[in-house]
């Protein structure tokens, strides 16, 4: 399913992040400088927070994850027990994730809310070699293939930022989803721990320019949920097939599917070699 599910991205015309020092690192959930604050705990990076939630029966192992001063030896803590993880974690993950990054909006919002805005309107991509689903891999061509969820998420996440205000971003409302535990006691709401005056966000319509001249404009539909990133459409080489990848992976909620407007892409099956897949196991 991956190939199907896949992106290319023309890295020239894109803001591509890899490493948190770089002028978009503090996109990566790596990146310092945006602590948080979920049930009274200080966690030093959306990567903790994120790798936390995958041990909500695990309050030592949460633990454990958030007191590391590095985003990198937290994520490294939580690898000997996600076999423990919890058992629904492939289809609350990507939720989760969107969860983290409001968290770090509402709670970071002069910082991460004008990074977010300074990339204006083009397509936000993680540069990974190894990671093709949460990121894209880097290819000979000088393009980027991969899933990118993590990039897609920070675009529908900016869109948010255009058209919301800022009153309605500063608390982040709990998953529906079964034991959303953090150190153990259920995880409320979650509102900005600053003292920055409500400024509101001019209210503007998505908008959004094709990367190229003559690219026919192809709105995407969420991740999940409604609101709606817009991407440059794929390169003409490039089968993508989108309704497929969000019916079968995300699994869109009946009333979309309904509405039967999921925009297919149909041309030439691509001639070149596929990016190499992500390791077996290799997983955020």
């Amino acid at each position: 399913m991956r190939a199907e599910q896949s992106r290319t991205y023309d890295r020239a015309r894109s803001v591509v992040f890899l490493k948190t020092h770089e002028a978009f690192g503090g996109l990566s959930n790596m990146a310092g400088g945006f602590p948080l604050l979920v049930n009274g705990m200080r966690i030093l990076t959306s990567e903790a927070l994120y790798q936390a939630c995958r041990f909500p029966h695990r309050p030592e192992v949460q633990r454990l994850i958030i007191e590391q001063t590095s985003p990198m030896t937290a994520k490294m803590k939580s690898k000997p027990y996600r076999s423990d993880a919890r058992p629904d974690w492939d289809h609350v993950r990507v939720k989760i994730m969107r969860w983290c990054l409001r968290v770090k909006l509402a709670q970071n919002w002069r910082t991460f809310s004008a990074l977010l805005q300074e990339t204006g309107e083009r397509p936000i991509v993680e540069e990974s070699r190894r990671d093709d689903f949460w990121g894209a891999n880097p290819t000979a061509e000088g393009t980027l293939v991969g899933m990118n969820v993590l990039g897609r998420l920070l675009m529908e996440l900016r869109e948010v930022v255009k058209t919301e205000s800022r009153d309605s971003l500063n608390q982040v409302q709990p998953l529906t989803i079964p034991d959303f535990l953090f150190c153990e006691r259920p995880i409320g709401i979650v509102g900005a721990r600053d003292c920055e005056p409500n400024v509101a966000v001019t209210n503007r319509a998505a908008r959004w320019v094709p990367v190229e001249a003559d690219g026919a404009v192809q709105a995407q539909p969420t991740l999940f949920d409604r609101l709606e990133i817009r991407e440059p459409p794929p390169p003409p080489y490039l089968d993508v097939d989108a309704a497929d990848m969000l019916h079968e992976f995300y699994a869109l909620n009946a009333t979309e599917q309904a509405t039967g407007k999921l925009p297919r892409k149909d041309g030439p099956k691509s001639a070149s070699k596929p990016a190499k897949p992500a390791k077996k196991g290799e997983r955020k």
